[in-house]
């Protein structure tokens, strides 16, 4: 069996678990087909049993104790699929349930039994992946975060090169290439409308093949924000079934490789600040970047800062979706907390990535660092920043709004990050003149 062929099915009454278990499980096992069900009251898997169409099975159920005078119908529903042989592998998730039920639970024939309460992204990939190899699919291996790397997989179908050298796209003379992801390419090109040189987007996946337009939707995100903190674009158009856009182009570079070089406090700051000022435009015009992270932030001569890459940017009414149904984008270094659960966004989440880009200014690390992309969400999640040097002592509180696991502790807004900025600004000159 191919790898990327294995499909598994969720199931469980409570909805946010079962999200919960698909985001893990689409981390664990980035390349296969996972789905959720939820049974209707009196609904059982026995008569869904034909059309349970996966390999792996996920079911959440209630177990009850042994020492109850009825077994549950859990038990009853893992039997009937061993004998209607539905699914090779099934996992049992138990709420409630003991020691004694595990092993009835495993008599029917459940795969393996793990208490619900109990249950970790790492439980569940020592439960699976013994399955899976039975199954002659090669078990999932963490794969190692890159920094612009996406948090989840691409689209399924991934696209290939347009050519081996670089494209020709009428009206521009690309002179070398700037940038590659899994779905476009940036090169520096000059422009003969403009006659200058432009950083040229083009994107790897033939139009035809995803049905709309990818880079429209940026272009249409971008220019409906007129602003110096947001790149301008000067064209956006389709060169032989494949798009591009045409964008202002930094000679100096992005934030990380600034960040490379060394960033001092006080210039940590007024990088914070001027992003914030920039995000504060950008959700203004009812948007939220999703995707905020040093290489997405461009330099300007004068040190002023420009963001770039609104692939992933999204309405804040929720219209124009960038994402595919159950697939998360993004880098999981910069996700917040609720981003990485799969819950609704807002403004704050933003914000909550800030805080990471000036964790990193400030300290030259992120918070949160891992093997993997599970790993790092996870901390995301439940694991609490490190603490800064007792130098940057100064900064705690402001970090501490930025990346507060729960939004409602944020700053409310960017503008309020602005105000908290500039106060933080006046009291550190205040100081530095009293020590005077």
């Amino acid at each position: 069996m191919n790898y990327a062929a294995i499909r598994i099915l969720i199931v469980d009454r409570d909805a946010k678990y079962r999200e919960w278990v698909r985001l893990h499980l689409s981390i664990l096992y980035p390349r296969a087909s996972i789905g959720t069900l939820e049974l209707a009251d009196g609904d059982t898997l026995r008569a869904r049993s034909s059309g349970l169409d996966c390999e792996v099975l996920v079911l959440a159920s209630n177990f009850g104790t042994s020492g109850e005078e009825n077994e549950p119908p859990a038990l009853a529903e893992i039997r009937a699929l061993r004998e209607s042989d539905t699914v090779p592998v099934l996992l049992v998730l138990a709420e409630q349930g003991d020691e004694l039920r595990a092993v009835q639970a495993l008599r029917a024939g459940a795969t393996d039994y793990l208490p619900k309460r109990l249950v970790t992204p790492a439980r569940l990939k020592a439960a699976l992946d013994p399955a899976l190899q039975t199954l002659q699919t090669p078990a999932a291996t963490p794969e190692t975060v890159a920094d612009d790397a996406p948090a989840m997989p691409p689209r399924p179908g991934r696209a290939t090169p347009i050519v081996t050298g670089h494209p020709a796209i009428r009206g521009y003379d690309i002179t070398r290439k700037l940038s590659e992801s899994e779905k476009a390419v940036v090169y520096l090109a000059e422009s003969a409308a403009h006659g200058a040189e432009v950083a040229l987007k083009v994107s790897k996946i033939p139009c035809d093949e995803r049905g709309a337009e990818a880079l429209a939707r940026e272009y249409q995100a971008i220019v409906a924000v007129h602003d110096p903190g947001v790149v301008h674009i000067f064209d956006h158009g389709i060169e032989d079934g494949y798009e591009y856009l045409a964008m202002e182009y930094f000679p100096r570079g992005d934030l990380k490789a600034r960040m490379h070089v060394g960033v001092t406090e006080s210039e940590a700051l007024r990088f914070l600040e001027r992003i914030a000022t920039a995000l504060a435009v950008v959700h203004r015009a009812g948007m939220l970047h999703r995707d905020l992270k040093p290489p997405n932030v461009m330099l300007r001569d004068n040190d002023h800062i420009v963001l770039i890459d609104f692939g992933l940017a999204r309405q804040l009414d929720g219209s124009h979706h960038s994402t595919y149904t159950g697939v998360l984008r993004g880098s999981p270094y910069y996700m917040s907390p609720e981003q990485a659960l799969g819950e609704k966004l807002d403004p704050r989440s933003d914000l909550y990535s800030l805080g990471v880009i000036f964790h990193e200014m400030l300290t030259g690390r992120k918070p949160f660092v891992g093997n993997s992309a599970m790993e790092v969400l996870q901390q995301h999640v439940n694991a609490a920043p490190p603490r800064l040097p007792s130098s940057l002592g100064g900064y705690a509180p402001l970090l501490e709004h930025l990346l507060a696991k729960r939004r409602e502790e944020r700053f409310a807004s960017a503008e309020e990050l602005i105000t908290a900025c500039a106060a933080l600004r006046s009291g550190s000159r205040r100081q530095t003149q009293s020590a005077a």
